[in-house]
């Protein structure tokens, strides 16, 4: 005859150690969650694990993007980032960007139970071959092949962005970049010139409200805020902000001889008036 199981709590026996962490454990038959003793117990970031089991526990289709994991924790998006790279590369997290029918391109997130190995680059056909023991969170589409873009050089670069991104450590000493990071972030710094907006405004933009201390490369809280700050309104041209109406000609009045504006010559205002007052008279 099988045991009854109870979901009772069950108490402490004669061996409770008398230090350390004792459980008091709860048969749970709905709204939990399993996790791998892996996850839970890696070392490295408490922020890192908190964010894994948040996920994990999270239905297919729910939004996992920085902004939205930031909504969800009190860290910001410096830690969240930082934990979402920490994912990938121990495996339990992929990031695959998709050309959809339209040309667009999205970002698909895939969560495993089990890591699943450093990210693969897209096949040229068919989708990615994944282990059998690491079932993903996400029900995945039939990728589609997206071509890589090289990191730009130096040579081929903006000047002009990259005299926006040489002054910011004038403005800020540690936003000091190495010759890599700064001709990855050109090609953002010029979609923005390109923009309208101007370097001063890009400055202003990538400096201000930076945190005290730094988590993670310069060259990283630089990328986030060029791809993840909505495009400010560029300002009038010196075309437009020059611009004033027309100014209407003198013109002499028929009726009293006085200088008025106007496209035509006529009666000035008073002159005017007074003859329909006349005429009403």
């Amino acid at each position: 005859m099988a045991d009854s199981q109870s979901n009772a709590r069950l108490r402490a026996d004669a061996g409770t150690p008398t230090s350390g962490v004792i459980h008091v454990r709860t048969r749970l038959t709905a709204d939990f969650t399993v996790i791998s003793n892996a996850l839970a117990q890696q070392r490295g970031s408490a922020v890192t694990i908190g964010v894994a089991v948040y996920i994990a526990s999270l239905p297919d289709g729910t939004p996992v993007s920085i902004a939205a994991l930031c909504e969800h924790f009190t860290e910001g998006e410096i830690l969240i980032s930082r934990a979402l790279r920490e994912l990938e590369a121990a495996g339990y997290l992929e990031r695959r960007r998709e050309r959809l029918p339209t040309g667009q391109i999205r970002t698909r997130t895939y969560f495993y139970d089990v890591p699943d190995g450093p990210p693969e680059p897209p096949a040229p056909r068919g989708p990615r071959k994944r282990s059998a023991t690491a079932p993903a969170t996400a029900v995945p589409e039939t990728p589609q092949p997206v071509d890589t873009e090289p990191v730009p050089s130096l040579v081929d670069a903006d000047p002009q962005a990259l005299a926006v991104l040489t002054a910011l450590c004038r403005v800020d000493p540690r936003l000091v970049l190495s010759v890599q990071e700064a001709a990855r972030l050109a090609p953002a710094v010029s979609r923005w010139l390109a923009a309208g907006l101007g370097t001063v405004q890009i400055i202003k933009l990538l400096t201000e409200g930076l945190p005290d201390h730094f988590l993670t490369r310069p060259a990283g809280i630089l990328a986030y805020r060029l791809r993840e700050t909505p495009l400010p309104v560029a300002p009038l041209s010196p075309t437009h902000r020059d611009e004033r109406p027309a100014v209407l000609p003198f013109q002499t009045c028929d009726g009293c001889d006085k200088a008025f504006r106007a496209p035509e010559p006529g009666r000035c205002r008073g002159c005017w008036s007074g003859s329909r007052l006349h005429a009403a008279c």
